[in-house]
């Protein structure tokens, strides 16, 4: 096998929270470059077999070094995850892996248009064959909208200004590059947190935004429990507070199983149980991942696993 181009954040803790069968049938629904692909094959048999998701057609395109017959790339949403296990025949598998957010070599790649490091033209989609470009976004989305999506998704404080400034430059020349918006940015803000740039925030707004990452993300956490096997394992890495935020509050209410509403006598054994069982607590990067990659410092890996349906 090829060595992998980068290393995943949290990598061998979450292959090692999947509990892999070495005859099992997992996903890997964030490919990226295939670290994550490669830990789990290393764990397979020749019986066993890893079907690989991503949007992001560079990510596909990547995975074609990886030559081995049980792997399945397949490039589709995150909300597709059902459809593709259908289609393949796979309508239950003993794990799930899903790594949210956006990519080292996404961020590394000046021409995607992810990072404020860069002057480059301004795109931010996961798949740039879909939807809106950020530039094109901004050239017609209202102000209150801009300000809403930058107030959101990034907890921006000075959203309102943000958005305000980029309507008033936008009428004197196109926002077409990061440069321009990271700089326009950075001229509309007057304090911003020490080490961190000004269009941190913004900047994941808007790639949030345009890339429906929280839509995407509630829509397929409910599919992962449908596929699982029981005892099968759903492992979650998530970067961004309100990431986390979706996935432990899914996998708690998962746990509880549905509730009785207050006041109203109802009996437990006409409610409908809880399908998972949380396993651990939350995992964090240790402080020699941390040292050898800062950017795992806001890493958070959530691990559930699929209640016997007899129970």
């Amino acid at each position: 096998m090829i060595a992998p181009a980068h290393v995943p954040v949290l990598a061998q803790e979450a292959v090692a929270a999947l509990a892999i069968q070495p005859d099992g049938v997992y996903v890997d629904a964030t490919f990226g470059r295939g670290g994550h692909s490669r830990l789990i094959l290393a764990q397979l048999s020749a019986s066993g077999r890893l079907i690989a998701l991503d949007r992001d057609p560079d990510a596909i395109r990547s995975g074609t070094d990886l030559q081995d017959s049980r792997l399945t790339l397949v490039q589709r949403t995150f909300s597709g995850l059902g459809a593709v296990l259908g289609e393949l025949g796979l309508p239950r598998v003993n794990g799930i892996l899903l790594d949210i957010g956006v990519s080292s070599p996404q961020l590394d790649d000046a021409t995607r248009g992810f990072s404020f490091r860069f002057d480059a033209p301004l795109d931010m989609r996961m798949d740039p064959g879909s939807g809106l470009s950020a530039a094109d976004w901004l050239a017609t989305a209202a102000e209150g909208e801009i300000s809403e999506v930058i107030r959101s998704y990034g907890e921006e404080r000075f959203a309102k200004s943000i958005a305000r400034a980029i309507v008033a430059a936008r009428q004197v020349e196109a926002i077409r590059t990061t440069g321009q918006l990271a700089r326009l940015i950075a001229a509309t803000i007057k304090w911003h947190e020490p080490g961190q740039h000004p269009a941190t925030r913004s900047f994941q707004a808007i790639r949030i935004y345009i890339n429906r990452e929280l839509e995407e993300l509630s829509a397929v956490l409910p599919q992962c429990v449908d596929a699982l096997l029981p005892a099968g394992r759903l492992a979650v890495i998530s970067f961004h507070s309100l990431e986390d935020r979706i996935v432990k509050r899914f996998m708690r209410d998962e746990a509880l199983g549905e509730q009785a509403p207050r006041r109203l006598p109802i009996p437990a054994a006409m409610l409908k149980p809880g399908r998972l069982r949380l396993v651990g607590r939350a995992q964090h990067a240790s402080d020699a991942e941390l040292a050898s990659n800062p950017r795992a410092r806001s890493a958070v890996l959530r691990v559930a696993e699929r209640m016997d349906e007899t129970t």
